[in-house]
């Protein structure tokens, strides 16, 4: 009998059960799409340095999925519980009627057993078609062939769903038995007579609360903005982080106390349709949902950021390929060593032959480097002792020390002669220039570092470049670089011209050029014939970079960031507007009297509807708005984090997260508005 019973409840109170119900459907769907990657790219024809690159990707996912894991086991409790809530006065009859709480307990196991058991049946298929979009996802991503693609079931990711949410499952049964034999039968009888305690708040306090706490926010934006220089160590980056997370508790407290007596001021709106009906809810459930919210607001924050940073990162470094990997190969060799620099590293017949280049390196290799390669373009980089980057700031230099105290001042500047930066232009395909003989320029791309430097160049300072005293010719930094890289990591380098540069003072020699193949094979050929190059420990071992390990690389960091923020953001997504609907329906099936009453009073369907609408959105709109807001200095400060990888993916990041919000968290308020009408229907 309690099974039956226990059917007919779940079929009974599905619209209870649906949002419920969909969204662990989701949450096991998305859980096996993202721990089943390591198997879905088990099909793929990829190089080892990918592969091991997916490899990283999948531990870090698994990871990640312990975190997704507490997530979700709060919210499937956070959800029994309004559920248990609703069911009350059910439990109430069934106490009445002479059945004990053990029993009940029985009922609660039965209905959450099959619910699980369904949610994992659905969500596993669910995840099964969506990980095969996966798969080409990866595939895509990581530019692998796709010829042997099959679609796979992952028993691995299968395994793991059935783990983590049979353990969450048997937390939500341990939650309801403590739950009913706690109950008691008069509480149980009346739940839905009995209201929640809202405390009336002095308006005055509030307007007080909520300016200190706008003030705190400010500052906190401030710190992550303009102020964010003052962030000497990652342990400072949690003051803003934690005053952000108590002024917007503050925030909403306030606004709990000022928002009802505000909006009654404007007596024009205030009695406009059931506009008072629907403030006054609004005003009830923010009371009440203080804490709640404010944890909302700052998951939806975390989601922004976390979404738009992680898809940024991925398409800037895309662009950034094409830009700072111009050339197919970069060959660089330490030059010039001394008796100093003996050590495990160099031995002292490396240090005696330190004086060879690259092309006499590679001709003891019996390699001919004009037989593999085309376009290719020689650079020396210079150094010395006595040109240090405290020198290049001329009068502004005490006042760069006291606001960036960590920067080493001591570090020698980087030479290069013009022609060699304008040959080495002209095939990057970057702005050449000229300069007189008492003239110099930096380049640079790091743009905190090149803001420092164009601060110092505005005072004229003047340099002295082995016995030769040089003024700037620009104003500030040019753009440019001399060494490939997958991201914007030149802080400055200064040119000189030809004439002035001491040939003793070569720190190291760079070779760049493209090789005469075409075929990715053959270049990759052509990388390992450099790579094996017989040289014994009297010579310095070249150092290689190529366009290919660029491009492995910047694709494995970019699609472990896109992963790991797609699966954090759509997890943070889902829970902040799961628990909204949650309490929102619940609020609606308490509020079926007062819908019935303005139905008394001569209101129409259409009105009602309006005013529900309205009641909903609101309450969907109040963290959203307020987490937007947080997030657009959030987003400065992640820019600044990772002001390496560029800006240019940052526009259509944003974009791709607001489609993600429209999409999950619209999604998610549509149906508890269908929902919640169906439940004021009388």
């Amino acid at each position: 009998m309690l099974y039956k019973l226990s059917i007919k409840n779940i079929k009974k109170s599905f619209k209870d059960y649906a949002i419920y119900f969909f969204t662990l459907i989701l949450g096991v769907a998305i859980f096996y799409v993202f721990n089943a990657i390591d198997s879905q790219t088990v099909m793929l024809d990829i190089s080892n340095s990918t592969n091991e690159i997916i490899k990283l990707m999948t531990n870090l996912l698994s990871g990640v999925s312990v975190f997704v894991s507490f997530i979700l086991g709060f919210l499937i409790i956070y959800a029994s519980r309004f559920l248990i809530k609703r069911r009350n006065k059910e439990f109430g009859i069934y106490l009445t009627l002479g059945m004990s709480k053990r029993k009940i307990s029985f009922i609660l196991f039965i209905e959450t057993l099959f619910i699980g058991i369904i949610s994992l049946i659905i969500g596993l298929g669910l995840g099964f078609l969506l990980s095969q979009f996966m798969s080409i996802l990866v595939a895509n991503m990581f530019d692998a062939d796709f010829t042997k693609f099959e679609f796979i079931f992952s028993k691995s990711a299968s395994v793991k769903c059935l783990i983590y949410f049979g353990i969450m499952y048997l937390l939500v049964m341990i939650f309801n038995t403590v739950s009913i034999s706690k109950c008691k039968l008069i509480e149980l009888l009346h739940s839905n007579k009995k209201s929640e305690k809202i405390k009336l708040k002095n308006p005055w306090l509030c307007i007080f609360i909520f300016i200190l706490a706008t003030i705190g926010l400010s500052y906190a934006y401030y710190l992550v903005t303009g102020g964010v220089d003052k962030l000497q160590n990652a342990k400072e980056i949690f003051i803003p982080i934690t005053l952000g997370s108590i002024t917007t508790f503050l925030i909403f407290w306030s606004l709990s106390g000022l928002l009802l007596k505000l909006i009654m001021s404007m007596k024009h709106f205030y009695y406009k349709g059931l506009n008072s009906f629907t403030l006054r809810q609004i005003s009830s459930k923010i009371n009440t949902t203080v804490f709640s919210m404010s944890i909302i607001c700052i998951m939806l924050f975390i989601t922004i950021c976390v979404l738009s940073s992680a898809l940024s990162i991925k398409n800037s470094m895309s662009a950034n390929l094409q830009e700072l990997a111009p050339v197919d190969i970069q060959l660089t060799q330490v030059m010039n060593l001394d008796s100093e620099d003996i050590s495990e590293f160099y031995t002292e017949n490396m240090v005696k032959n330190s004086k060879l280049d690259l092309f006499e390196t590679f001709e003891r290799s019996e390699i001919n480097l004009l037989d593999e390669l085309k376009d290719v373009t020689s650079i020396y980089i210079y150094k010395t002792p006595t040109l240090t980057y405290k020198d290049t700031l001329g009068s502004k230099l005490k006042e760069i020390q006291k606001k960036f105290k960590h920067l080493n001042y001591d570090s020698s500047e980087t030479i290069v002669k013009l022609s060699e930066y304008n040959n080495l232009a002209k095939l990057y395909g970057n702005k050449t220039y000229t300069l007189n003989s008492d003239e110099y320029l930096i380049i640079g791309d790091f743009e905190s570092m090149t803001s420092i430097r164009d601060e110092a160049l505005k005072t004229d300072p003047k340099i002295n470049v082995f016995n030769h005293i040089l003024k700037p010719k620009y104003k500030k930094c040019q753009e440019g670089f001399v060494e490939m890289s997958g991201n914007h990591i030149n802080s400055g380098i200064i040119i000189v011209p030809d004439e002035v540069v001491d040939d003793n003072y070569i720190y190291y020699h760079m070779i760049v050029g493209n090789y005469k193949v075409s075929n990715k094979k053959d270049k990759i050929k052509i990388e390992e014939k450099f790579l094996d190059i017989n040289l014994n420990k009297n010579y310095i071992m070249p150092n290689i970079n190529t366009r290919l390990d660029i491009a492995e690389a910047t694709t494995g960091l970019g699609g472990i960031a896109t992963f790991i923020g797609l699966y954090l953001g759509i997890i943070f997504l889902i829970s902040s507007a799961a628990i909204l609907a949650l309490k929102e329906l619940s609020e609606s099936s308490d509020n079926k009297n007062r819908f019935k009453m303005l139905r008394k009073l001569g209101c129409d369907e259409k009105l009602i509807n309006k005013a529900l609408f309205r009641q909903i959105g609101i309450f969907f709109m109040m963290p959203l708005i307020l987490a937007i807001i947080h997030s657009i200095f959030g987003i400065k400060f992640s820019c600044f984090i990772l002001e390496t990888f560029g800006k240019d993916g940052l526009l259509p990041s944003i974009i791709m997260t607001a489609i993600f919000i429209i999409i999950i968290y619209g999604g998610y308020f549509l149906i508890t508005y269908y929902c919640s009408k169906n439940i004021i229907k009388e």
